[in-house]
Protein backbone atom coordinates (compact mmCIF):
# COMPACT_ATOMS: atom_id res chain seq x y z
CA UNK A 1 0.00 0.00 0.00
CA UNK A 2 2.75 2.14 0.80
CA UNK A 3 4.18 1.53 -2.38
CA UNK A 4 1.47 2.47 -4.57
CA UNK A 5 0.82 5.67 -2.31
CA UNK A 6 4.67 6.69 -3.44
CA UNK A 7 3.90 5.90 -7.29
CA UNK A 8 0.87 8.04 -7.44
CA UNK A 9 2.40 11.43 -6.13
CA UNK A 10 5.47 10.67 -7.90
CA UNK A 11 3.19 10.24 -11.29
CA UNK A 12 1.43 13.55 -9.90
CA UNK A 13 4.34 14.88 -9.76
CA UNK A 14 5.44 13.94 -13.19
CA UNK A 15 1.96 14.47 -14.74
CA UNK A 16 1.55 18.60 -13.61
CA UNK A 17 3.70 20.54 -15.88
CA UNK A 18 2.05 18.43 -18.87
CA UNK A 19 -1.28 19.67 -17.68
CA UNK A 20 -0.08 23.17 -17.32
CA UNK A 21 0.83 23.52 -20.78
CA UNK A 22 -0.63 25.73 -23.19
CA UNK A 23 -3.67 24.15 -25.08
CA UNK A 24 -3.90 23.59 -28.61
CA UNK A 25 -6.97 24.71 -30.16
CA UNK A 26 -7.13 22.74 -33.47
CA UNK A 27 -4.53 25.31 -35.01
CA UNK A 28 -6.53 28.90 -34.66
CA UNK A 29 -4.20 31.35 -33.82
CA UNK A 30 -5.57 33.66 -31.59
CA UNK A 31 -4.95 37.06 -32.63
CA UNK A 32 -5.68 40.37 -30.85
CA UNK A 33 -8.81 41.82 -32.24
CA UNK A 34 -8.03 45.73 -33.72
CA UNK A 35 -10.60 48.19 -32.43
CA UNK A 36 -10.99 51.33 -33.96
CA UNK A 37 -12.27 54.04 -32.58
CA UNK A 38 -14.01 57.02 -34.09
CA UNK A 39 -12.60 60.36 -33.75
CA UNK A 40 -14.10 62.16 -30.77
CA UNK A 41 -15.05 65.96 -31.19
CA UNK A 42 -15.05 67.67 -28.01
CA UNK A 43 -17.90 70.81 -28.12
CA UNK A 44 -16.82 73.70 -27.95
CA UNK A 45 -16.57 75.07 -24.27
CA UNK A 46 -19.40 77.13 -23.12
CA UNK A 47 -19.51 80.17 -21.46
CA UNK A 48 -21.00 80.82 -18.25
CA UNK A 49 -24.09 83.43 -18.72
CA UNK A 50 -25.97 84.63 -15.38
CA UNK A 51 -29.56 83.57 -15.83
CA UNK A 52 -31.73 86.31 -16.49
CA UNK A 53 -34.05 87.61 -14.10
CA UNK A 54 -37.38 88.31 -14.31
CA UNK A 55 -38.49 91.56 -12.98
CA UNK A 56 -41.79 91.87 -11.24
CA UNK A 57 -44.02 95.04 -11.40
CA UNK A 58 -47.17 92.99 -10.13
CA UNK A 59 -46.87 93.98 -6.21
CA UNK A 60 -49.57 92.86 -3.58
CA UNK A 61 -50.34 93.81 -0.29
CA UNK A 62 -49.11 91.02 2.47
CA UNK A 63 -46.51 89.41 -0.28
CA UNK A 64 -43.09 89.72 1.08
CA UNK A 65 -40.56 91.96 -0.67
CA UNK A 66 -37.56 90.47 -2.35
CA UNK A 67 -35.15 93.41 -3.67
CA UNK A 68 -33.64 90.55 -6.43
CA UNK A 69 -36.87 90.67 -8.30
CA UNK A 70 -37.52 94.64 -8.29
CA UNK A 71 -36.46 96.77 -11.33
CA UNK A 72 -34.42 100.16 -10.38
CA UNK A 73 -34.28 99.14 -6.68
CA UNK A 74 -33.12 101.95 -3.70
CA UNK A 75 -34.81 103.24 -0.74
CA UNK A 76 -36.65 106.41 -1.15
CA UNK A 77 -36.21 109.24 0.98
CA UNK A 78 -39.73 110.45 1.58
CA UNK A 79 -38.89 113.93 1.69
CA UNK A 80 -37.75 114.45 -1.64
CA UNK A 81 -41.38 113.55 -3.17
CA UNK A 82 -44.66 115.45 -2.21
CA UNK A 83 -46.76 112.59 -2.35
CA UNK A 84 -45.54 110.35 -0.12
CA UNK A 85 -46.07 110.45 3.56
CA UNK A 86 -43.86 110.38 6.42
CA UNK A 87 -43.71 105.95 6.71
CA UNK A 88 -44.54 104.67 9.83
CA UNK A 89 -42.31 103.46 12.41
CA UNK A 90 -40.86 100.25 11.51
CA UNK A 91 -41.41 100.70 7.75
CA UNK A 92 -39.87 102.41 4.75
CA UNK A 93 -40.23 102.82 1.31
CA UNK A 94 -38.31 101.29 -1.93
CA UNK A 95 -38.49 102.06 -5.41
CA UNK A 96 -39.25 99.24 -7.70
CA UNK A 97 -39.65 100.66 -11.38
CA UNK A 98 -41.64 102.89 -10.84
CA UNK A 99 -43.76 101.97 -8.00
CA UNK A 100 -43.26 103.01 -3.97
CA UNK A 101 -43.61 100.07 -2.13
CA UNK A 102 -43.97 100.48 1.87
CA UNK A 103 -42.34 97.38 2.80
CA UNK A 104 -41.80 96.26 6.56
CA UNK A 105 -37.71 96.97 7.47
CA UNK A 106 -37.37 93.40 9.74
CA UNK A 107 -40.45 91.30 7.84
CA UNK A 108 -39.89 92.65 4.47
CA UNK A 109 -43.65 92.96 3.92
CA UNK A 110 -45.60 94.98 1.55
CA UNK A 111 -47.85 97.37 3.35
CA UNK A 112 -48.79 99.84 0.48
CA UNK A 113 -47.95 100.33 -3.09
CA UNK A 114 -47.93 103.79 -4.83
CA UNK A 115 -48.25 102.97 -8.59
CA UNK A 116 -46.41 105.20 -11.47
CA UNK A 117 -45.58 108.03 -8.21
CA UNK A 118 -41.85 108.04 -9.22
CA UNK A 119 -41.13 109.15 -12.90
Amino acid sequence: MKKFLIAAVAASLVATPALAAPQNYGGQRHQPVKVTKKPTYKPAPQRYQQPKVQYRSDWKRGQRFDSRYARNYRKIDYRQHRNLKAPPRGYHYVQSGNDAVLVGVTTGIIAAIFANILR
